[in-house]
């Protein structure tokens, strides 16, 4: 058995943890909307159509704000097909998924769906295939409270009060050749440039999102965000980061160590925002949306998913329904250690997706729904999670990986609570060969008792939850005790756990 140590004390944070850092991704794509969160004709739907056991794992989530409607999908959207009467709706081809569009929810039934599950909207808007004007023609209809010919509509169209939406996506990746309307950062930061201008002439107090990099690996990653910064930084509040994880040909160390890359990623877009504040002289600080996160095999996508033919448009076709592991989990459980690592900058976060397509629910149409094992590191995180992210430092063994060189075996980050006392600390083993003992030095927390732990771990790592088998990775309990100030923590192999802490 190998050792490690570190140290909790709240003297020393990083940042207030902040609510939106828990947020998902609901896109029109594949069964995510209709066969997913909607389904009429389900013994579990509600008068509305929407699934009450979906909504209830979504709660259990803990999502507090979930962007939408994209995505790839929002590139090509005209949001006035998504309001009025449904039977008037008309039908689309929605290019980027080669599927057609029905429009049967659209944004109306989406906010009723949102309240429901207890989050926010966060909405992006078209700056692929339209531009400024449908921008602001949205907005207009989502927050102005009355008085003009769109207010009015949404009035008619059944919604008095406004949506009232807060933040607002200029665009969906549009440094990507793939998204409709794809252009260069010195294009794009002048077509944002221009739009977050108009849409703070109607309402200055909403939050807008520039793009940033699709992936760290994208060619024209850290120019690109010079670029549009330089055009749009006085005019937005944070710059979006996208980053999808697999393992590659059996590599099991370096998928493992994917937070490396996630950090590294958000702290050059720090480091590049940070630069074009100084070439400025400005004294804003411009945060970061990760609005789109998760593990996603984007080969098998590439490989089985992708829909052709001129004949072939189907409605909520079964795309990007990948099954995850208990290592998927892992991963997933160290990539939410790297957000709460980065808390004085990520200001809000979104998982792609939340269900059916690359998500940590899945359902069968007319049958049942069930957590991936995703779903576990997401929800208890979110749930225990609260006051200040705590700055620790890890000693330990590491791992040596063919993509990121040597890493330490052991992650880890911890919350605190002034209010309440409350500590939560989470960790990932990312070791595969045998456990390890940790020693936390909490003395700097007080007497303090172990409220609970969770672990997410299989003898398995590529255990998967399916259909017929949906309970076969569940949440464990952790070894774990404390004794004169040290919490001594032990690990299996390839393991993520969360240790809740309460005044003794």
């Amino acid at each position: 058995m190998t050792t490690a140590r570190l140290t909790v004390d709240p003297r020393f944070p990083i940042g207030a943890v902040r609510r939106r850092l828990f947020g998902g991704f609901v896109e029109h794509l594949g069964r995510h909307v209709y066969d997913g969160i909607y389904e009429p004709g389900h013994p579990e739907a509600d008068e509305q159509g929407f699934r009450r056991d979906v909504l209830e794992l979504v709660r259990e989530l803990g999502v507090s704000m979930i962007r939408y409607p994209g995505g790839n999908f929002v590139s090509g959207f005209r949001w006035e097909d998504s309001v009025g009467p449904r039977d008037q709706r008309p039908r689309r081809l929605d290019l980027a998924w080669h599927s057609t569009e029905t429009n049967e929810v659209g944004l109306h039934e989406f906010s009723d769906w949102l309240e429901k599950a207890g989050s926010e909207l966060m909405l992006a808007v078209n700056l692929g295939t339209r531009g400024t004007l449908e921008a602001i023609d949205l907005l207009e209809y989502s927050n102005l409270p009355g008085g003009t010919a769109l207010s009015q509509q949404r009035i008619d169209n059944g919604r008095e009060a406004p949506f009232d939406v807060r933040v607002w996506c200029l665009g969906n990746e549009m440094d990507g050749p793939w998204q409709l309307g794809h252009r260069s950062a010195d294009d794009y930061g002048k077509l944002a440039a221009q739009t977050a201008k108009g849409m703070r002439q109607l309402d200055p107090s909403i939050e807008l999102v520039v793009c940033g990099s699709s992936g760290a690996q994208m060619p024209t990653f850290g120019e690109w965000e010079r670029v549009v910064l330089t055009h749009t930084y006085d005019e937005v509040d944070m710059i979006s980061c996208h980053a999808y994880y697999q393992e590659h040909d059996g590599d099991i160390d370096s998928f493992l160590a994917s937070s490396v890359d996630t950090d590294r990623f958000i702290e050059a877009v720090v480091a590049t925002a940070d630069h074009v504040g100084a070439v400025r002289g400005s004294d804003k600080r411009i945060d970061i949306s990760f609005d789109e996160w998760n593990i996603w095999y984007q080969t098998r996508f590439h490989d089985v998913d992708q829909l052709s033919g001129i004949d072939n448009w189907p409605v909520a076709p079964r795309l990007l329904e990948d099954v995850y592991s208990a290592v998927d989990a892992v991963v997933f459980g160290s990539l939410m250690i790297s957000l709460l690592t980065h808390a004085d900058r990520v200001a809000s976060a979104s998982l792609a997706q939340l269900v059916n397509v690359i998500a940590p629910i899945m359902t069968e149409p007319g049958g049942p729904s069930w957590r991936q094992t995703t779903f576990f590191p997401f929800a208890i995180t979110s749930r225990l999670a609260q006051g200040d992210a705590l700055r620790l430092r890890v000693e330990g063994p590491t791992i040596e990986t063919s993509t990121f060189g040597a890493v330490p075996a052991v992650d880890a980050v911890a919350t605190h609570d002034a209010e309440t006392g409350a500590t939560a600390i989470f960790l990932v083993h990312r070791g595969r060969d045998e456990s390890v003992d940790i020693a936390i030095d909490v003395s700097g927390l007080g007497d303090v008792r172990i409220a609970e732990t969770h672990l997410v771990h299989d003898d398995d790592p590529y255990a998967r939850n399916t259909l017929e088998e949906p309970e076969r990775v569940t949440p464990g309990t952790v070894d774990a005790r404390v004794d004169g100030g040290i919490l001594h923590v032990t690990l299996p192999p390839i393991a993520w756990a969360a240790l809740s802490l309460a005044g003794a």
